[in-house]
């Protein structure tokens, strides 16, 4: 994928393109400065730690960063799981930071991204994502992916309550698929 420049409703343009190892830091100080708000319905905490540990397993990632004013603003990311019985399935997350909520930056990176999936001939993509967060839904139901399951009280939110999660999927290659069983 070659870099994509996108114009956001806030009259800013980002740069969308895949991730490079030497965008490492950069990342790492995208995820430093994430507001309580913009990690409200994440899975903190986002350390040099964990990161490290994705960074020393890319090969099983499509992941994008977009760009403005040289910093990194969105993180949008594919796990594709590596288990045989597995095969072209993969795990989706996105986060934006909070200067870029509601501008268009993350449906423009999901639809990047599942160009991506697609180009990699994946089949499959699941995410999960907390029910209170009504702003990712919609994106993801616009982009076709469908509720297909609750996990009640499945997420232990910062204020201390239990809230339901969603388990939403998107089939990308309907050839091979064996639905009629």
């Amino acid at each position: 994928m070659e870099l994509v420049r996108v114009k956001l409703r806030n009259g800013k343009t980002v740069i969308i393109r895949r991730f490079w190892p030497k965008d490492k830091e950069k990342l790492i100080e995208m995820y430093a400065s994430l507001s309580n708000e913009a990690v409200q319905w994440g899975m903190p905490p986002y350390t040099r730690e964990k990161l490290e540990r994705w960074f020393a397993n890319l090969e099983n990632y499509i992941s994008l960063v977009a760009f403005y004013d040289n910093k990194i603003v969105g993180h949008a990311q594919i796990y594709k799981n590596p288990h045989p019985r597995r095969k072209g399935t993969g795990g989706l997350i996105i986060y934006i930071h909070q200067d870029f909520h509601n501008v268009g930056l993350g449906t423009s990176m999901l639809k990047q991204l599942l160009k991506l999936a697609r180009e990699e001939k994946m089949h499959r993509l699941t995410l999960w994502v907390v029910a209170d967060n009504k702003r990712a839904i919609r994106v993801y139901e616009k982009m076709g992916f469908k509720i297909e399951g609750i996990m009640k009280d499945a997420y232990f939110g910062a204020e201390g309550n239990y809230h339901d999660e969603l388990v939403m999927g998107l089939i990308l290659n309907e050839r091979g698929s064996h639905r009629n069983m």
